[in-house]
């Protein structure tokens, strides 16, 4: 993989450098990169994506009202 490092000092050039970069990238690509970067953040917690224990999650809806 070819890797090009560019430096960039105004914020909105370097937002539109990472858009290029991620729509450059295959849709295959790009669901490989996200399931890496949940691997390595749940590995922070020091949960293995592979343990048969699963971590428990709590889910909350809160529904507000329009107006």
């Amino acid at each position: 993989m070819d890797k090009t490092i560019r430096k960039v000092s105004d914020p909105r050039q370097q937002r539109a450098e990472t858009y290029r970069y991620w729509h450059g990238l295959s849709v295959g690509e790009r669901l490989s990169a996200v399931w890496q970067a949940s691997v390595d953040a749940y590995a922070f917690k020091g949960v293995r994506m592979d343990d048969e224990q699963r971590s428990e999650r709590t889910l909350t809806r809160v529904q507000r009202t329009r107006g």
